[in-house]
């Protein structure tokens, strides 16, 4: 076995359906300081059974345990690193695409962190397909924490709004790295989930009072966040986000180096 390291994501920065009838896709948020590491000894998300199978799809013998320093449910793609984690810890050196149809046979819903660059990815995450390739997003600061109880994605689910408009705004604003326009998007994505899925959050009055540029959330998950340019970052902020009422608040850097 070789140790290895996966990041999380941190919600999307955009997440619906693409059509009223399409798939569910989404650009997620790359959080370097959320973390899965193999081999580990944290309590698993799988059966043995799942895990089993999981390894013969990939030609794979045993798998080790696997460690994370965040709780599964708060939407930081827990339930994918873990499997990319224990793959390439236990020798799969194949093709991400290869890895993610396998994750998606165990998941059924599943993100983009088997990809160098998965924020740089329309993702169809209940196909585990990548609809478009994309310019990475501007780089940008998150301060965020955890809001409300931990939700698991549930694979079936598909009952969000359509997003073809923001989708389509995000290749512009990607590709002419524009952070103020990415974080506007960001909040009208969040605004739509946030209405039809609930639950309500404080986040758009601490954007308001702080000065951040938008809104970032999970889209299925408890995780929300303030997107600010960088250097921007208030000094107080960390401290109104845990007095407004949100746990594991935590900061990072994100987006285009």
């Amino acid at each position: 076995m070789r140790p290895v390291t996966v990041q999380g994501h941190f919600g999307e920065w955009l997440q619906g359906r693409i059509g009223s009838d399409g798939p569910v896709a989404l650009v997620t948020v790359v959080c370097p300081a959320l973390q899965v590491t193999a081999p580990g000894d944290g309590a698993m998300p799988f059966s043995p059974e799942d895990l089993a199978a999981f390894a013969t799809r990939l030609g794979l013998g045993a798998l080790p345990g696997a460690s994370r320093n965040f709780e599964l449910g708060i939407g930081a793609g827990a339930s994918t690193a873990t499997l990319v984690a224990l793959a390439r810890a236990a020798g799969f050196d194949g093709a991400p695409e290869a890895l993610a149809r396998a994750c998606i046979a165990i998941e059924g819903a599943s993100d983009p962190l088997m990809f160098a660059s998965p924020d740089q990815l329309l993702w169809a995450s209940r196909r585990g397909q990548v609809l478009r390739d994309l310019a990475p997003p501007p780089r940008a600061v998150v301060l965020g924490g955890q809001w409300g109880a931990p939700q698991r994605t549930e694979a079936g689910d598909a009952d969000f709004d359509d997003i073809t408009d923001l989708a389509t705004d995000w290749m512009a604003a990607s590709q002419n790295r524009d952070l103020p326009r990415a974080a506007a998007i960001a909040s009208a994505s969040a605004a739509r989930c946030t209405a039809r899925r609930g639950p309500g959050d404080p986040m758009a009055d601490l954007a308001r009072e702080l000065g951040a540029l938008g809104v970032i959330r999970a889209h299925t998950g408890s995780a929300r966040g303030l997107v600010f340019a960088p250097g921007a970052l208030p000094a107080q902020g960390a401290a109104a986000l845990a007095e407004a009422g949100l746990t594991g608040v935590l900061s990072f850097e994100t987006g285009a180096p």
